[in-house]
């Protein structure tokens, strides 16, 4: 590889909009690797950019460190990821956004319906759960999840 190839710590962190500290984390955690040069400082791939502006979508959009690294480890290191193995990546990432939009846009969906109704009756409340018989159904708020309750007859509210 050419020098040209390499970049400062300095220079990552200013392009990507990050701290030289948070470029020092993140190759803590694996998401970045450098080189030293003759005087031992540290020179990472131009590519680096790309795989650091990544991680900062990623994070805001609530995947973890660990998840990133996941995800980041089959992308080759040593050299710049090609077209076909980023949209590897993005494929993978692609499906688990998708079913995190589905279930926030239901999510979304059943508390507008449940907060904004007014009805004050807890026989169409999507929380009332009188004597947690949504437990049997697993852990969580398993109505607003999409489970039904089941008729009980002997609910009077």
């Amino acid at each position: 590889m050419r020098g040209t190839d390499f970049i400062s710590i300095g220079k990552l962190a200013e392009r990507v909009g990050v701290s030289v500290s948070a470029i020092r984390f993140y190759e803590s955690k694996g998401l970045i690797s450098c080189i030293r040069n003759a005087g031992g400082q540290r020179r990472f791939l131009r590519s680096d950019v790309r795989r650091l502006s990544f991680v900062l979508i990623a994070q805001q959009l609530g995947f973890s460190i660990q998840d990133i690294a996941n995800e980041l480890s089959d992308l080759p290191h040593g050299r710049t990821p090609t077209k076909a193995d980023w949209a590897t990546t993005s494929e993978r990432f692609r499906s688990i956004l998708d079913q995190r939009i589905t279930a926030m846009t239901t999510m979304r969906d059943r508390l507008d319906s449940c907060i904004g109704c007014g009805c004050l009756s807890l026989k169409a409340c999507q929380l009332y759960n009188p004597e947690d018989r949504a437990n049997i159904k697993g852990a969580g708020p398993r109505f607003l999840l999409g489970d039904r309750p089941e008729k009980n007859k002997t609910d009077n509210d």
